[in-house]
């Protein structure tokens, strides 16, 4: 439609199914990478990518002409094809079901970034579950925990 302008930033978070930690250190850039191309080809601006052996972040310039759920499951059932057909994992790659799809001013851009790409240290002081949670929390996200990803009990 002419004259249609948009500015919307999503920031995705999803795991490895059971949250096993499948995603190994030589290859998670690649994935990234690949991923990139998923998020690029589809026409929306990856500004941030971030992977940790269990679960991934990722910030967007989203394009309203696709929904959010078709963007989640084809980021999800292209990156499990490309694990598997390039023989990444010896054990079976799948990300587990649901996703969270935060929202974001232009102003927390640049903050949210840096939180993605400082993944491997925020990990040092703070479980994915804690992590999650704490965006739930931040985003006043009313939720079950019934629902929410499988967490190790250890977490």
């Amino acid at each position: 439609m002419a004259n249609t302008y948009t500015q919307i930033y999503i920031h995705l978070v999803f795991a490895v199914k059971n949250r096993d930690a499948l995603i190994r250190k030589e290859w998670q850039h690649t994935l990234e990478q690949y991923i990139t191309g998923i998020v690029q080809n589809r026409k929306h601006k990856l500004l941030a990518i971030g992977t940790m052996t269990d679960h991934i972040h990722i910030l967007i310039g989203y394009n309203i002409n696709e929904t959010i759920p078709e963007l989640v499951e084809q980021i999800k059932t292209s990156s499990n094809e490309w694990i598997r057909v390039n023989k990444l994992s010896k054990f079976k790659f799948e990300w587990q079901k649901g996703y969270g799809a935060f929202s974001h001013s232009r102003s927390q851009l640049s903050t949210v970034s840096n939180y993605i790409l400082s993944q491997k240290q925020h990990h040092t002081r703070k479980s994915f579950k804690e992590e999650y949670l704490e965006i739930l929390n931040k985003n006043n996200i009313e939720f079950r925990e019934d629902y929410l990803f499988d967490f190790h009990e250890s977490e």
